[in-house]
């Protein structure tokens, strides 16, 4: 069974000619893959749209994507789907999440993504940062789903969440989730990404095409 991608649209008909060469949307490329952008809405850890993100679509490196279809079909022989949150990210979203953790009054969404940190610790503690691997775009954030039932598996914290639980090896979390983080992982890794050892749901292209730049294209 494949699980067909879903788009979330945000009013604007989609054109396929806006990217640089050698980026490519995600859902031009796979059919078994769900796209849920959350960048481009409120669901998100500041809590609105960011800047950057004009339409929800999922924008990769061509080689990352490459990669990332070996990751999708080990997975699916394993009775798993991915579903996408995020890969290329532009640098003025970026410098967007830092002006965030400056602003202390707005704790809007600290019950969900961050209870356990104080919104002045996310840069010290490296949950945000001014540089990210995103904006040379071949990084990517992305969790699994049971391939029969489309539902998400237990990876013990949501997408995003700041804080210990949610380290790929924590055991502030249940075996389970562990086991299903290593199963993600493993997939991963032989595809040749790159896990970060503080969120379970990150990895890098190990042979990214653009280690040195930081793109600040829109996605639209």
């Amino acid at each position: 069974m494949f699980l067909i991608l879903m788009l979330e649209n945000c009013g604007s008909r989609h054109q396929d000619n806006l990217l640089p060469a050698g980026f490519v949307y995600l859902d031009q490329e796979f059919s078994m893959v769900i796209s849920e952008p959350r960048y481009c809405k409120h669901n998100n850890f500041t809590g609105h749209p960011i800047p950057g993100y004009d339409t929800c679509r999922i924008v990769m490196s061509v080689e990352a994507a490459e990669a990332l279809r070996k990751a999708v079909v080990d997975l699916e022989f394993r009775g798993y789907a991915v579903k996408v949150f995020d890969a290329y990210r532009p640098q003025k979203a970026v410098d967007h999440f830092v002006e965030w953790t400056q602003n202390h009054q707005d704790t809007s969404q600290k019950a969900v993504y961050y209870p356990l940190v104080q919104k002045d610790s996310l840069i010290p503690q490296g949950y945000i940062a001014d540089k990210s691997g995103h904006s040379r775009g071949s990084a990517i954030d992305l969790t699994l789903l049971d391939l029969v039932t489309g539902d998400e598996v237990d990876m013990g914290t949501p997408f995003d969440y700041f804080g210990e639980a949610s380290h790929p090896n924590s055991e502030l979390v249940s075996e389970t989730a562990r086991a299903n983080r290593k199963i993600l992982r493993d997939a991963m890794v032989h595809a040749g990404f790159v896990p970060l050892d503080t969120e379970w749901w990150h990895f890098y292209l190990k042979d990214e095409p653009y280690p040195e730049t930081y793109f600040d294209f829109d996605i639209k």
